[in-house]
């Protein structure tokens, strides 16, 4: 029975917990950062250096999502994002060089990734309709290489430079490939999740490095739930709480939860991992970020109407995320996405993205200056 008495006390606690608001994205800007209008540039990676400056790297080059004229580019910005430079081609294959990640050691050293495809082969073979100079320019790609060579191309690759970008190192091989690419941890330790792309057997799960990305070996498998299959597991990213928990999203493609995020967690240093299982977030893919003040931030592709990009909070070292946060809602389609996050003094964020804008026949990088409002 309801009495007065027990009511009031309920009603207290009810107060509080509406007066505790939903966190919001407080937008200060929004502007696209890519240049050079002609090129389709897609799936980058933003990272703060500790000298405060800014890098984007990301594919550009392109004429369209897939195609043969990918190239990893590199951008960046020594005043938070207000002016950026003039795109630096780090490399060009005679093959499509796709998604771009980026992330600096604790030693300094830069360490870019990507990952090389074929799959404008199909597209070409298609072919039909088309302007003859388009098939002309896409067949002479194809001249650039033998078919033996484009194949032995294929792989995910790593750049290192160990002077700030100045030089980079030759591409190498690594064991997996992930959009956004490796974390450094608290410890200084690398640590990379990601998807064995063009092994037969697809495996996903996280390499380390404890010689500042020089070399990577195979650390431990993130299982399968029951009745899923890892070849439907792709875009992973990890992030390492504040008492040293760590945590992978996982981009999921199979029946259950198809278009969701997935999430296996780690407590003793990768070494082994939860199954996955869904955390109520439907967008991919997703990036992770640990705010100063200890929280844990997402932020991923909303590729539904409204069309956008999405951040949600987790004050609980990832075991529970917060209702979403826009931070745009304005797009063309479903050609967008893959956002990632740095934070700036005093608690200002920027995220940069890619995204095919109403006005746009070609993907641009589009960038946001926010904050978390309550």
């Amino acid at each position: 029975m309801l009495t007065r008495r027990t009511f009031l006390p309920s009603a207290a606690i009810t107060a509080a917990r509406v007066l505790k608001a939903a966190p919001r994205a407080r937008i200060e800007n929004l502007e696209v950062i890519s240049q050079q209008p002609e090129f389709y540039h897609g799936w980058p990676t933003l990272a703060m250096r500790r000298s405060g400056e800014l890098l984007v790297a990301c594919s550009g080059g392109r004429e369209q999502h897939v195609c043969p004229f990918g190239r990893v580019e590199l951008i960046r910005s020594s005043d938070s994002g207000r002016s950026w430079s003039w795109p630096e081609v780090l490399l060009d294959t005679p093959i499509d060089d796709r998604d771009s990640g980026v992330c600096e050691t604790r030693a300094g050293s830069l360490l870019v990734t990507t990952f090389t495809s074929l799959a404008y082969e199909q597209v070409l073979e298609r072919a039909s309709g088309w302007p003859p100079e388009r098939f002309a320019r896409w067949q002479a790609v194809n001249r650039r290489a033998t078919p033996r060579q484009r194949e032995a191309l294929l792989g995910t690759w790593m750049l290192r430079s160990t002077d700030g970008g100045m030089t980079w190192s030759a591409p190498y091989r690594v064991p997996v490939n992930s959009p956004h690419g490796p974390i450094s941890l608290a410890s200084g330790r690398l640590l990379y999740a990601g998807k064995r792309l063009w092994d037969p057997d697809h495996k996903v799960g996280v390499c380390e490095s404890t010689d500042d990305g020089k070399t990577w070996r195979w650390l431990a498998d993130i299982p399968a739930r029951p009745g899923d299959s890892v070849v439907e597991y792709h875009e992973l990213h990890a992030g390492e709480a504040a008492n040293g928990r760590l945590l992978v999203h996982i981009r999921n493609h199979n029946h259950a939860n198809s278009g969701e995020t997935l999430q296996s967690e780690s407590t003793d240093g990768g070494k082994t991992w939860s199954v996955p299982h869904p955390i109520g977030v439907w967008g991919l893919p997703s990036h992770l970020l640990r705010l100063r003040d200890g929280r844990l931030l997402m932020t991923y592709g909303y590729r539904r109407a409204p069309f956008g990009n999405q951040a949600r909070i987790s004050e609980d070292q990832g075991r529970a995320w917060s209702e979403p946060l826009i931070l745009s809602d304005d797009g063309a389609g479903s050609d967008l996405g893959y956002p990632s996050t740095v934070e700036l003094a005093g608690g200002r964020l920027v995220t940069v993205w890619y995204e095919r804008m109403k006005d746009s026949p070609h993907a641009v990088l589009r960038k946001a200056v926010w904050s978390i409002a309550t």
